[in-house]
């Protein structure tokens, strides 16, 4: 057997559909962001970064800096091992309380990211309780599916948003049987947010417990940063809440916010948790510092739902086919997963801004776009410049029966 060439192959695979993703080596400067620094064979250039989750620049906050500076200097850099072997420190206990309170809930769970999360709870879930049923969006996470896919229980998919089939579905099963609907709040590739007090309506008619991944709305949405089922008033309707600290809140990890016996049950029975060393100190002293400060400060959110409405209204008057939504995500469909490469590709070598294209498996193949994510800290000038790069672009390559032109580049 010739190990390489299977690996070889299966990369040329990649490339010859397009989608070989290739990293940028970015160093990010603190107190400038969205600019960083781009390193190439070439050298060292100026860019401007339009698709981070840092989605409030939360990761450059001050507080959030001065609590990680002075986390090291008091406890040093590691956590030292797993949570039951000397990994939970003071940090992480406050983070969790903090966690719990966020979203109104007994307990909270830390991971390590919220992929962790998601696999660790829902394939846990499955054997907690015998006979769960899992109902799951057909746009969920890969997290989440391959969570449900672990726990190796019956599962049944429905259509997107689409309340009629899921309680086709739940119709389907007796009342009796335990099930539970899993499901995100907003949706980070379409921008699309999910009806969660009408989910919750019918958890509670067909007797289904609910899981939430609000990965993409916590600390953005809600008057303390809850997400959205804050924002809509239903935060205590759900059973289980999925957030993460990577995006609103600038730092990194994951968690599920819930009751105290399901945290504790999880807690105890997650491989996924059990086995893995604890997040460093230094990052759970930054998160519990970046949501206290959002709890009581809506300035970063009413100036990222400016920004994000001023984003999409430029885009839509040069005629750049941004995909509508009520969310803070600006995805602009290109449908081809070469074309989306070389148009990312001149943004980042002609213009300086980097977008990073978006392909399967993380979209359907036919779908490839680019996804823009505006934060508070944008200016009008960059804004500016990106839509003006993006015209520039759109105009040269028009479409044509339905198929983009392909750049000269190409």
């Amino acid at each position: 057997m010739d190990y390489e060439n299977q690996f070889r192959q299966h990369l040329e695979s990649l490339h010859q559909e397009g989608r070989y993703r290739v990293f940028a080596d970015l160093k990010r400067r603190c107190g400038a962001y969205p600019v960083a620094d781009h390193y190439t064979e070439s050298g060292t250039r100026d860019v401007t970064v339009w698709c981070s989750n840092d989605y409030l620049g939360m990761s450059q906050h001050p507080a959030v800096r001065d609590a990680m500076h002075e986390a090291i200097d008091q406890v040093g850099a590691g956590s030292g091992g797993t949570r039951n072997i000397s990994g939970t420190t003071h940090y992480h206990v406050e983070l969790e309380s903090e966690l719990a309170d966020l979203h109104n809930k007994e307990a909270a769970l830390l991971f390590t990211s919220a992929y962790i999360a998601n696999d660790a709870t829902l394939s846990t879930l499955t054997r907690l309780i015998p006979g769960l049923q899992i109902f799951s969006d057909a746009k969920n996470h890969a997290s989440m599916i391959e969570g449900i896919r672990h726990g190796g229980g019956p599962k049944h998919i429905f259509r997107h948003n689409d309340l009629e089939h899921l309680e086709d579905l739940l119709k389907s099963v007796p009342l009796d049987t335990p099930k539970l609907i899993a499901f995100e709040s907003v949706y980070s590739m379409d921008g699309h947010i999910a009806p969660i007090g009408t989910v919750c309506d019918l958890a509670d008619k067909y007797n289904a417990l609910t899981y939430l991944d609000e990965v993409h709305a916590v600390g953005l949405y809600g008057p303390r940063g809850g997400g959205i089922a804050e924002l809509e008033g239903v935060m205590d309707r759900v059973d289980i809440i999925n957030g993460t600290l990577a995006k609103g809140f600038g730092v990194m990890g994951g968690y599920i916010a819930a009751s105290r016996a399901c945290c504790d049950a999880i807690r105890s029975y997650a491989p996924g948790f059990i086995f893995t060393t604890s997040l460093a100190p230094a990052i759970a002293a930054g998160a519990l510092a970046s949501i206290r400060h959002l709890k009581r400060s809506e300035i970063e959110r009413a100036r990222h739902r400016e920004r994000v409405q001023t984003l999409k209204s430029m885009l839509a008057d040069v005629g750049v086919p941004v995909m509508d939504n009520q969310s803070h995500i600006v995805p602009v469909m290109v449908g081809d997963p070469v074309h989306c490469k070389a148009v990312t590709d001149t943004l980042l070598t002609h213009y300086g801004i980097y977008v990073q294209p978006i392909n399967y498996p993380t979209v359907p193949r036919g779908t490839e776009r680019m996804r823009l994510t505006p934060s508070p800290v944008h200016t009008d000038a960059q804004m500016a410049y990106l839509v003006d790069s993006l015209r520039e672009l759109w105009a040269a390559c028009p479409v044509a029966n339905g198929q983009y032109v392909r750049l000269a580049a190409e």
